[in-house]
């Protein structure tokens, strides 16, 4: 099988690499392009622990293949943070320990952003549903839930 050469932007850069026409984008984010975050937990599209954006939709990264990325624009959970600046959700995520073994972490942390990136001041019925597609076996989702929440609520009330 011949490989692929493929353009896209990640996480605002530039990036090019070559995939089988069948390697899935989580492949190729972990394997060739080294941003490990995004995690396999089912590889059906189930849990959600692979969430990325591609062209800012939510998207299953095991889903995806990686030789339809050219000239899209995909962002995964590293690049939620500024440097060394966490995102509101992460530092809240921290805060109100919404997180426990990790795995399905940086799926709900992307997931979230693509939330309030669309609806900034969503309802606590909207973050549910939403999040619906991203599943934990820890935490029992209302640590998550109301983190999302008080994000939402801290960016209204920075944006009077």
């Amino acid at each position: 099988m011949s490989r692929i050469h493929v353009s896209a932007t990640v996480n605002g850069e530039p990036v090019e690499f070559l995939c089988e026409p069948t390697q899935t984008l989580l492949d190729v984010l972990r394997d060739q392009l080294g941003l490990t975050g995004s995690k396999e937990g089912c590889g059906s599209g189930d849990c959600g622990a692979c969430s990325v954006t591609v062209d800012d939709r939510l998207t299953c990264a095991c889903l995806a293949l990686g030789a339809e990325m050219e000239g899209r624009s995909i962002g995964t959970i590293e690049g939620l943070a500024h440097g060394d600046q966490l995102h509101p959700l992460q530092k809240k995520f921290v805060e109100m320990a919404a997180l426990q073994c990790g795995v399905c972490t940086p799926g709900f942390l992307v997931a979230s952003k693509a939330l309030l990136d669309r609806n900034p001041d969503p309802t606590e019925t909207e973050v549910r549903y939403w999040l619906a597609g991203n599943l934990c076996r820890c935490t029992g989702y209302d640590k998550i839930v109301r983190a999302v929440m008080e994000v939402a609520a801290e960016m209204k009330e920075t944006s009077r």
